[in-house]
């Protein structure tokens, strides 16, 4: 019937909005890739049941086992673009349940079901490592049996059987290496899905899972004994005892790239996380030493810190433009993570651009800011593609709308391990207060919020602790208003009020 291929076709160019589908939709393929390259996409979350490469429309549509896989790989890409074939491709839900292909043309369906075949043996559970020489879009061609220990000269022990999670040491720190650099040079070689850094015994370690055994073998193999950065942070890599990880917390020690929304903390950290990371925030494109001859690890360092990563930067739209300032967006966004820089549009202000610390901040902010009502509208934000804000040239006149805030004292997660990272709510109308100076009373503190232009419903302090207290305002758009009027508000010489979002209610 007509529902088959030609029906697949009219997925609509939708912003990632469909509802969560086991059938995905894959944008700007590459006119060279294979039903392979795209099957690839999704082996790293699942079995992937069968696939449609539409060449003439750059488009191609999978399906997963079950939505689950699905969703996995969506809020995975969602996170981090990756490339085929030199193109950047764009996945999102399909607007379809099942995919169809019976009508497909005979010899397209037959390359599809070689393809599908080929890629179950790479799954765990499959065939079994053997599969790994089928030349499945392009790891066949890194000769993955090679890497496998089967060819090596070092037959792998048993402890160290090959397998798709590393264990990373990293000798001669005397850089911080940072989560998001690990990430960086290891997703060279593949999807990483989840890190673990600790340190242990005094050296730093991380555990580094990659979506299949290939993509780690070859990272092992090229990376074994390099150096990060010239004559220093070399890296020692064997293959971990763990199948997999299991990350509960998306924070600078830990991350689930397959998982968002995951929580930034929790008040005990495990033994090994609590015995202290180097702390430490380069980030940027590393040139590992060794590709760049005579590049001082001074230089390498200095190159690093300049760099701003990809994915840190927000655009917030619909903004009032009567009553937006750098400094009000700085405070709102500053709850979910350090900002570096805010630009409102010259030529369009109810737009502005946020530049976050790291794309982790980036993304909570988005989660919890997008759509929230903020001076009588509902603000919008998204990724912007810009990977920083511009400061304007000297003597360009600016009237006030871009500042930069990287130098700010008011940054509520510049130290490691900070017990900001553990409060992070999304808005609501219940208002946490700290930093209170045992001087001033409730009415004070509510004769200041009713001032902010909104009614105090309840307040209470702390019993176990004066300093805090919880105030209720009318509305969610209520509280938002006061917590950028009154955090870091000056109560006495020394006390400068602490506003965050409450995660209870006053009972």
């Amino acid at each position: 019937g007509e529902n088959g291929a030609k029906k697949v076709k009219l997925d609509n160019k939708s912003s990632g909005q469909n509802a969560p589908s086991k059938v995905i939709h894959v944008r700007n393929v590459a006119p060279d890739a294979t039903e392979a390259d795209i099957i690839n996409l999704g082996v790293p979350f699942g079995r992937v049941t069968n696939i449609l490469l539409l060449k003439g429309k750059n488009q191609a549509f999978l399906e997963m086992a079950d939505v689950e896989k699905a969703s996995a790989m969506v809020n995975y890409y969602n996170y981090m673009t990756t490339v085929v074939r030199g193109r950047p491709v764009y996945i999102q839900y399909s607007n379809h349940s099942e995919l169809k292909t019976d009508n497909a043309p005979a010899q397209q369906t037959a390359a599809a079901q070689a393809a599908l075949q080929a890629a179950q043996s790479l799954i765990p559970g499959g065939v079994g490592m053997g599969g790994l020489t089928v030349g499945v879009g392009g790891m066949g061609a890194m000769g993955a049996t090679a890497l496998i220990g089967a060819a090596s000269p070092n037959p792998v022990s048993p402890q160290g059987q090959p397998n798709s999670v590393l264990r990373v040491i990293v000798e001669n720190l005397i850089y911080p290496v940072t989560l998001d650099v690990l990430h960086q040079i290891f997703s060279k070689f593949g999807a990483v899905l989840r890190i673990v850094t600790f340190t242990k015994s005094g050296t730093f370690q991380a555990l580094i899972q990659f979506a299949d055994a290939a993509s780690a073998a070859q990272a092992k193999t090229s990376l074994d004994g390099q150096n990060i950065y010239n004559a220093c942070c070399t890296l020692r890599i064997d293959y971990s005892k763990l199948e997999t990880l299991n990350v509960k917390y998306n924070n600078d020690k830990s991350r689930d790239y397959t998982r968002p929304e995951l929580p930034a903390g929790d008040g005990q950290p495990s033994l090994e996380q609590a015995m202290g990371l180097v702390p430490g925030g380069l980030t940027g494109s590393i040139p590992l030493a060794g590709t760049i001859p005579n590049l001082s690890a001074a230089s390498a360092a200095a190159r690093l810190a300049g760099l701003q990563q990809a994915g840190s930067v927000l655009l917030v739209s619909n903004l009032n433009t009567e009553m937006v300032t750098p400094d009000a967006l700085f405070t709102l966004f500053g709850v979910y993570g350090d900002v570096h820089r805010v630009k409102i549009l010259f030529a369009k202000k109810d737009n502005a651009l946020i530049q976050m610390a790291e794309p982790h901040q980036a993304n909570t902010a988005m989660q919890h800011l997008n759509n929230l009502r903020v001076w009588g509208k509902n603000i919008r934000v998204t990724l912007s593609k810009h990977n920083q804000v511009q400061l304007p040239k000297e003597g360009q006149p600016d009237a006030g709308l871009t500042k930069d805030f990287t130098a700010s004292p008011l940054h509520r997660f510049k130290k490691p391990g900070s017990k900001n990272f553990l409060n992070i709510y999304p808005p609501s109308d219940t208002l946490h207060l700290s930093n209170i100076p045992a001087s001033t009373t409730e009415e004070e503190l509510i004769d200041l919020f009713t001032s902010t232009g909104g009614a105090v419903q309840a307040f209470k302090f702390f019993a176990k602790d004066r300093k805090m207290a919880l105030l209720k305002m009318g509305s969610t758009e209520e509280a938002v208003h006061a917590l950028i009027k009154m955090h870091n508000y000056q109560l006495s010489g020394s006390n400068h009020l602490k506003v965050s979002f409450s995660k209870g209610q006053i009972s």
